[in-house]
């Protein structure tokens, strides 16, 4: 039986013509990208260079804006350690927000530690900040605002517009982990005043272990130090061999990305069906501006972590994959006001241009068989059924 696959936001499957174009640079053009003195070398310099272009033009950016690393944890760190760094004189306080990544939240509770202060915006009901606590939050020893564009839990997206202008007229950095966000809608630069950006390749369908980092030219030039040192590569940013391989991938899934496809109508006919078949069931952010392909479900008193071992031709996850073995509770729920009980019966389906109906349809049924077992054996169930809790 075909697995339906419903974890599109932890990783995605590669498009083929992403894998055929990365063949060649594993097979007959396996030269040093570094190594221009010869013709294999200058081969894979030029691949480089033509996926930096494809990148910049996916959120219209300029290609030496570009920076390749190894996905947008590696990039996060640069950004947030490099920051805190080169900043230190100006100020000393990040501002970022609960929901975050916990490649970001994680990052900066380690560098409380080294003398940085972290403050951390609240969150709604619907997992939504509000725009004047930004503003009023935003200090003279702020330098960086960081927030993600889309929650990977939840889908839920941040004014990003909004944000920037904020935090343009407050004269600090934005820097935004568009990881969810780029290949699933569009992103313009130009239009948006972000000044930092990331975006990891396995998100679009392309390779894992490959992404971008985004830093807008200004005249006073944005100072991040490199994490990684080296050879020169990258301008000095960003040392190591080229992947030319995943770089090439990494190009062409963001040229693949700036065609638009449809998900949110699957993704509306999944929840649909959902909370038709399930008792108890509910999308807790059904009521924000979400992404078109992320569904955040939360069936009541039906831990995820013993349904999933209940549907193992269904995958899905219990929230970041980041997390996804630790045993907290989603920390993205628990933000928004959730208990750890219900934050435990939390679940992300992702979709992807790939899903078809007849998955969602074989998964909803194999969901609502799965939980009606589980019920069936349940005393706190019954005890809710009857009025009890």
């Amino acid at each position: 039986m075909k697995i339906a696959y419903f974890d599109n936001n932890a990783t995605t499957r590669i498009d083929d013509l992403v894998l055929e174009a990365m063949l060649p640079y594993l097979k007959e053009q396996y030269g040093n990208a570094s190594s221009v003195q010869h013709k294999l070398g200058r081969q894979g310099s030029h691949a480089v260079e033509h996926a930096r272009i494809q990148v910049a033009e996916l959120i219209h950016a300029n290609p030496k804006e570009i920076t390749f690393t190894s996905g947008s944890t590696e990039a996060i760190n640069t950004v947030l350690r490099g920051i805190s760094k080169s900043y230190r004189t100006i100020g000393n306080r990040i501002l970022t927000c609960g929901t975050e990544h916990k490649a970001v939240l994680t990052t900066c509770e380690q560098l409380t530690k080294e003398g940085m202060a972290i403050d951390l915006l609240k969150v709604n009901g619907l997992g939504e900040i509000d725009l004047q606590a930004l503003e009023d939050a935003i200090g003279p020893e702020t330098v960086l605002v960081c927030l993600m564009a889309a929650n990977n839990e939840t889908g839920v997206i941040h004014p990003l517009q909004e944000i920037a202008e904020i935090c343009q007229r407050k004269g600090v950095l934005f820097f935004c982990d568009a990881t969810q966000w780029i290949g699933k809608l569009p992103l313009n630069v130009e239009e948006t005043p972000i000044d930092i950006l990331c975006l990891s390749a396995h998100k679009m369908h392309g390779p894992k272990g490959i992404g971008a980092l985004y830093i807008r030219r200004k005249s006073k030039p944005i100072q991040i130090p490199a994490l990684i040192s080296g050879g020169k590569q990258e301008h000095g940013l960003r040392g190591g061999t080229y992947p030319v391989h995943q770089i090439v991938g990494l190009g062409e899934a963001a040229h693949q990305a700036q065609q638009k496809f449809e998900i949110a109508t699957l993704r509306d006919y999944f929840e649909a069906e959902l909370l038709k078949a399930v008792e108890e069931s509910s999308i807790p952010t059904k009521g924000a501006n979400r992404l078109p392909n992320t569904s955040n479900v939360l069936i009541k008193h039906v831990k995820t972590a013993e349904l999933m071992t209940k549907l193992p031709q269904v995958a899905f996850s219990s929230g970041s994959a980041c997390v996804s073995g630790d045993r907290d509770p989603s920390h993205v729920l628990k933000a928004m006001g959730y208990s750890a009980e219900d934050a435990y019966c939390s679940m992300r389906f992702s979709f992807s241009k790939y899903t078809d109906r007849e998955e969602v349809d074989s998964a909803i049924q194999q969901l609502k068989e799965a939980v009606a077992a589980i019920r069936a054996h349940s005393p706190i169930w019954e005890m809710y059924k009857d009025g009890l809790i």
